[in-house]
């Protein structure tokens, strides 16, 4: 079985905000005491961070649920609760996340340390202390927490690499990765050897260093998903500079210039951006007879395709990964390649960002209603669940602070114009209360 993973979906809930109380001064001398009540703390956030030694979403194969936790309720004498500890979440470099309902980019985590909150903590509650007024110098008033924020995310890793290693199967790109690192990726005389996506620091002569990542053998077809298509074709999007391997020997009945242009087209149909990276073409098997003249005809098909004349030739490199033959050569000219190339951002004006927009609105009555068959009316809506679930049943003042809230909303008048009468059933979530003219 495969210990990796690049794809997961996962649950996240924010934590709830503490509980207001509703208390009053008791003590021996002093007269008149007033409320005391104090206010809930925050809930705990959820906050994805990047910790660089991972290298897979494996750890969330079994653990896809992640909650934050509440924060304290208020408490007496005017005492406030403690604010929770947020729940922060590891995830590897390359991690993007979006909202798995909308599809909305939420962010790109590539960064070591960086962090990115997912789950928004609910305020706490307010307690009896805050609702004091001259006309209610005594209110038994208190809200309970503001629930937290829970949402469902996708994430998907794209490793980080500066060179990606593309090709059909069993062209090398194994074998190259073992040779210029000391990857130990898996090696066999068949196809589809590779199965996962390999990392290798490289290091050449002159001291200089990158991240080359040997990706599964792609075929004709894998953008549309032949193969093991999309799959691992994510992978390269982030890559600067793509060695494009090529098996010159062409020993299992494959014409090197079909395998290149195929490969392209692959690339081409998954993302068009991966044609802007820069490509050296990677001769490998030159050990092998026929070799040599492959390249040629290799060569003259390149220079009769090439749209226009003054542009540079491709870089092509002739190597046998088995002798080590030519590998200095290509491990300079891709190190000096990655150089002069800037990275090639992702997401560039895609990503949600946390922002107040002003304008007009259309209005919104926060709330909808229908009728069940049992003639029950229910109520509905993110504001009014939201007021409902901050609101303190246990006392009655607190009851009728809801109650003139709905009405300020205007729930009270969209129910008679649908028909509610004296005495009729209304529900919101489970609780239900008689309609009242």
């Amino acid at each position: 079985m495969s210990m990796f993973l690049d794809q997961v979906t996962i649950d996240v809930k924010a934590g709830k905000g503490g509980d207001g109380m509703v208390a009053f001064r008791r003590e021996k001398y002093v007269p008149d005491g007033g409320p005391a009540g104090g206010d809930g703390g925050r809930g705990g956030d959820v906050i994805l961070v990047v910790e660089e030694g991972l290298r897979t979403l494996m750890d969330f194969r079994f653990n896809r649920r992640f909650r934050a936790t509440p924060g304290e309720n208020g408490m007496s004498k005017g005492m406030h609760g403690r604010g929770a500890e947020d729940t922060y979440v590891k995830v590897p470099p390359g991690t993007t996340v979006r909202d798995a309902e909308t599809g909305v980019l939420i962010g790109d985590l590539i960064e070591n340390g960086q962090e990115l909150r997912v789950a928004k903590g609910g305020r706490g509650g307010r307690g009896n202390i805050r609702f004091a007024s001259p006309r209610n110098p005594a209110p038994e008033i208190a809200e309970n927490g503001e629930p937290g924020q829970e949402r469902k995310i996708e994430l998907e890793l794209k490793v980080l690499a500066d060179v990606g290693l593309v090709g059909f199967p069993s062209v090398g790109k194994s074998t190259i990765l073992s040779v210029i690192s000391s990857a130990r990726p898996k090696i066999g005389a068949y196809h589809f050897t590779t199965l996962v996506p390999n990392l290798g620091m490289v290091t050449t002569n002159d001291g200089r260093s990158f991240v080359a990542a040997d990706l599964p053998g792609l075929i004709e077809g894998a953008s549309q998903g032949i193969g093991l298509g999309t799959q691992f074709l994510r992978h390269i999007e982030r890559t600067r500079v793509i060695l494009h391997v090529i098996d010159m020997s062409g020993m299992e009945g494959r014409d090197p210039y079909e395998d290149y242009v195929a490969i392209n087209n692959e690339l081409g149909s998954h993302n068009l951006r991966l044609l802007e990276r820069p490509q050296i073409i990677v001769a490998n098997k030159m050990d092998m007879p026929e070799a040599e003249e492959n390249l040629a005809k290799f060569k003259e098909q390149l220079a009769k395709d090439k749209e226009d004349e003054f542009a540079d030739d491709l870089p092509i490199f002739a190597i046998s990964a088995i002798t080590k033959q030519g590998m200095d050569n290509l491990l300079s000219a891709t190190a000096d390649l990655l150089e002069t190339t800037p990275e090639f951002p992702l997401y560039e004006e895609d990503i949600e960002e946390e922002t107040v927009q002003y304008g007009y609105q259309s209005e919104d009555p926060g709330f909808t209603i229908t009728r069940e068959p049992d003639t029950t009316w229910v109520l509905a809506g993110e504001k009014l669940e939201k007021l409902f679930k901050m609101t303190n049943f246990d006392h009655d003042e607190t009851v009728m602070r809801f109650a003139r809230q709905l009405r300020a909303m205007g729930v009270d008048e969209a129910l008679r114009a649908r028909g509610a009468k004296d005495g009729d059933i209304v529900r919101i979530d489970k609780y239900e209360f008689e309609f009242v003219e």
